[in-house]
């Protein structure tokens, strides 16, 4: 017989000075049905990286980026999507009705939940590959609280699993700003992403060049 999966602890086992890398926030990818107000932080504690906590008031925001285009409409258009004979049938006004948010501003300081470091803390990719969050909002928590004072955390992507992830937290709010917010479907990345993904909409809804 196999061995039985070996569950993920509660919380990490996050040592005095956590594992962190740092990344320029020009890098970064926001998939968004708003032109303006980002980067937005929400509270609603129902994703992956939310604060649990039942009193709405004392929780912390969380804004969620990707490291790529590609990620980032992964894991937002596509989130709730199931494939159709290798391809996603995305509406029209799915698509219009997004915008691919850019960044600049400070190095942003992430905990890395990722490769080595993530097993030195005693989790696995169950971390962001479950379907199940309870978990992962308490190890968020957990850094969240560290001393380290991470602006957030860099993850594996579960949508586009060989890629990552951001989610930061609202303390890192004053490190960056919106520097544009281009219609999705006019960027010039969409295309090649959307072949690359399999997405099919309606005619015009994929007009940007690979």
């Amino acid at each position: 017989m196999a061995a039985a999966t070996r569950r993920l602890p509660a919380a990490p086992g996050l040592p005095d000075a956590l594992a962190t890398v740092t990344v320029d926030p020009a890098t970064l990818y926001r998939v968004s049905g708003y032109s303006s107000g980002e980067p937005y932080f929400g509270k609603w504690n129902a994703n992956r990286f939310d604060d649990p906590d039942p009193n709405a008031c004392g929780r912390y925001g969380t804004c969620y980026l990707g490291t790529s285009l590609a990620v980032a409409v992964a894991e937002t258009v596509l989130h709730d999507l199931r494939p159709r004979r290798g391809t996603f049938l995305v509406d029209v006004a799915t698509i219009e009705s997004r915008y691919v948010v850019r960044f600049e501003g400070q190095p942003l300081i992430l905990a890395d939940l990722t490769g080595a470091a993530l097993k030195r803390v005693g989790g696995h990719a169950g971390l962001t590959g479950s379907s199940s969050y309870a978990t992962s909002k308490r190890w968020s928590r957990a850094v969240h609280a560290h001393t380290g004072n991470v602006d957030g955390i860099l993850y594996m992507s579960r949508h586009k699993n060989d890629e990552k992830a951001v989610v930061l937290f609202d303390r890192a709010a004053g490190k960056l700003r919106m520097r544009e917010a281009s219609p999705l479907s006019e960027h010039p990345g969409f295309g090649q992403v959307g072949m690359d993904l399999g997405i099919q909409a309606g005619a015009g809804a994929i007009s940007g060049s690979p």
